[in-house]
């Protein structure tokens, strides 16, 4: 029956910590649903939409019920002149009217719009990967600083062992009083170094969430970060050149609607109802009317040329960012590549490097229980064994920091 209850409670203690372990989708979803500004980007999508709608439905006729009545008396001779007030007058009239636009120009308008809504799409996957890009560069800080605590953890609780021992052995006589002091001395710097390290993993910790916009004070472990190199599209399609594309055909667009600025424009007119001055048979005041208005530009003063060479410049502009965007994006995936391939290298000499001061860490330690091994020896394999380990997490760390970057430019 003891053994069951013990099973029980191991497997709901196991269950709990599972529970509270994040991982790095889960943050990277929590960030992506409360970023205030992705929620902004795909309403101003949205919107456009709606405008699209709005200009079609401003093509069509506009039918409008207007009325107005007017009286000004004219009393003992005085008053306005009659000839110009009709003294009173009262209309009631149902009016449509259309302007007559060619379907190439409806279509350039509508590609406008288009074009705006394709670039917000395009700033909005480039703000996703902005912030996928700081999200994970803070889980992984925030994971580097975790694995110090578990490290540091290890190391005391290795420590405390070879304590307990050389404490016995200091009572015997084996080792002086001076060396169990100093050995001491290092098992305190080590809980020092653990308390220093959950602060940083916790101020770190605190930080991640801030970014992901979650309002928690307590106290998660991290899963470890599931990072590959990743395999990087042709920049052709590479959202990051897709923005000087879009901008290119924009502005060809732009041009389009200058040159249909200028094309002549017709727009129709019709109303019906009743309009009378009362001055004859007002209840025969009934009737209709049509009418059309023209225009025709013929000069401007040469704005139309001023406005292709605003364009020119525009285009001259994208062009030259474009080039240098080129450029850089170039030599940052080159570089990126070449300290990834160095931390590799790296990571493979620590690893070697990791296997002697272990090898040496055990064999003093076996040591040490025959009292055939000098204190400081010993601290200093245990010294060497911190320093290697520690600069193989940093390494490892710096490496997902490296493909982070370069997950950056995967879309």
């Amino acid at each position: 029956m003891k053994f069951l209850y013990g099973l029980i409670f191991c497997l709901f203690t196991c269950s709990v910590s599972l529970a509270q372990t994040y991982t790095l989708d889960h943050y990277l979803d929590v960030a992506k649903n409360n970023s205030p500004l992705l929620k902004d980007l795909h309403n101003q999508v949205a919107s456009n939409s709606v405008d699209s709608l709005r200009l079609l439905a401003g093509l069509k006729p506009q039918v409008n019920a207007n009325s107005g009545g007017l009286y000004a008396p004219v009393i003992g001779g005085y008053g306005y002149a009659s000839a110009i007030t009709n003294e009173h007058t009262l209309n009631a009239l149902m009016s449509a009217n259309k302007t007559i636009i060619g379907k190439k120009n409806i279509n350039a308008q509508l590609d406008a719009i288009t074009l705006q809504s394709q670039s917000i799409g395009n700033t909005t996957k480039i703000s996703e990967q902005d912030l996928k890009k700081a999200i994970t560069t803070q889980y992984i800080t925030a994971y580097g600083d975790l694995l110090q605590v578990r490290f540091n953890q290890e190391v005391i609780a290795l420590l405390s062992k070879e304590e307990d021992l050389l404490k016995k052995l200091t009572r015997a006589n084996v080792y002086r009083q001076s060396d169990y002091l100093t050995f001491l001395v290092t098992l305190k710097q080590q809980q020092l170094a653990l308390l220093q390290a959950r602060l940083l993993y916790k101020n770190d910790y605190s930080t991640l969430n801030y970014l992901a916009g979650v309002a928690d004070t307590s106290m998660i472990e991290l899963a470890e970060p599931v990072i590959q190199k990743p395999i990087l599209p042709d920049p052709n399609t590479s959202i990051f050149f897709r923005q000087y594309k879009l901008d290119s055909l924009k502005l060809v667009n732009s041009r389009q609607l200058v040159d249909f600025s200028y094309k002549p424009k017709l727009s129709v007119t019709a109303d019906g109802g009743y309009n009378s001055d009362f001055m004859g048979q007002a209840y025969k005041n009934f009737g209709v009317s049509a009418g059309f208005t023209f225009t025709m530009p013929i000069y401007d003063g040469g704005q139309r040329k001023m406005q292709y060479r605003k364009i020119s410049l525009e285009e001259d502009t994208r062009q030259n960012y474009k080039a240098f965007f080129n450029v850089q994006f170039k030599q940052q995936i080159a570089q990126l590549n070449q300290q990834i391939s160095e931390n590799d290298n790296l990571l493979k000499q620590i690893d070697e490097q990791i296997k002697y001061t272990e090898s040496l860490v055990k064999v003093d330690s076996d040591l040490l229980q025959t009292g055939d091994v000098r204190i400081a020896d010993l601290i200093l394999a245990i010294n060497n064994y911190l320093t290697i380990k520690n600069l193989r997490t940093t390494t490892n760390i710096t490496k997902l920091q490296l493909i982070n970057q370069l997950n950056y430019y995967n879309r």
